[in-house]
């Protein structure tokens, strides 16, 4: 098979995968459409608060895995030198917000960017949660987590350290997840400075 039309599908597959709406279907199985409670986001954050603390974590680890998993056998298949996991990457975290299954409506992307990252560069991801756990521990405020650790990324990701080597693909990559997580927060920031926003408790 052409290496040309091999990336294709793995990019392909990798779309469709991260457009797989987790979320919504563990809200369906408890009898809940998760589009018309709580903030009618399909994400893990919105069925923790809406249908319950175990299958809002059961959400992110599905959302997570969506991200990783491809990741991982792309690392495999075409090594860490290689753009195509980075491309497959972002394939699933675009899938995941633009879900062809949904309309092209989606989640923010926080999740599942956070399993492509773990399989690309564990270390600093590692980092990226440690920062977004802490925030969250002392605000209750899973947005200004999510948006903190996406910019704690979109930055360090330029830095040389021993937490993550990262060619210029990954950097751009990185850079725009940032932008983009922090983009899809908008109406969350904007209830931070109103003093709207919900708490995770």
């Amino acid at each position: 098979m052409d290496v040309r039309i091999q990336i294709l599908l793995w990019v392909a597959g990798a779309y469709l995968v991260g457009g797989v709406p987790f979320g919504f279907l563990i809200g369906k199985m408890r009898g809940v459409d998760i589009r018309t409670a709580g903030s009618k986001n399909i994400g893990a954050t919105n069925v923790y608060r809406v249908v319950g603390p175990k299958w809002g974590f059961l959400a992110f680890a599905c959302d997570f895995l969506k991200g990783f998993l491809p990741v991982f056998a792309a690392l495999r298949v075409f090594g860490a030198g290689s753009d195509v996991p980075v491309a497959v990457g972002l394939a699933c975290v675009v899938g995941h917000t633009l879900t062809p299954y949904m309309k092209f409506k989606g989640g923010k992307g926080v999740a599942t960017a956070f399993g492509m990252l773990m399989a690309l560069i564990p270390a600093l991801t590692g980092a990226a949660f440690l920062l977004f756990v802490v925030v969250v521990w002392l605000s209750h405020y899973i947005s200004l987590g999510s948006c903190l650790a996406a910019l704690f990324l979109g930055v360090m990701i330029w830095v040389p350290t021993p937490l993550a080597k990262a060619n210029l693909s990954l950097q751009v990559v990185m850079t725009l997840l940032a932008v983009f997580v922090i983009w899809k927060h908008r109406s969350n920031i904007a209830r931070l400075k109103a003093g709207t926003e919900n708490k995770i408790y």
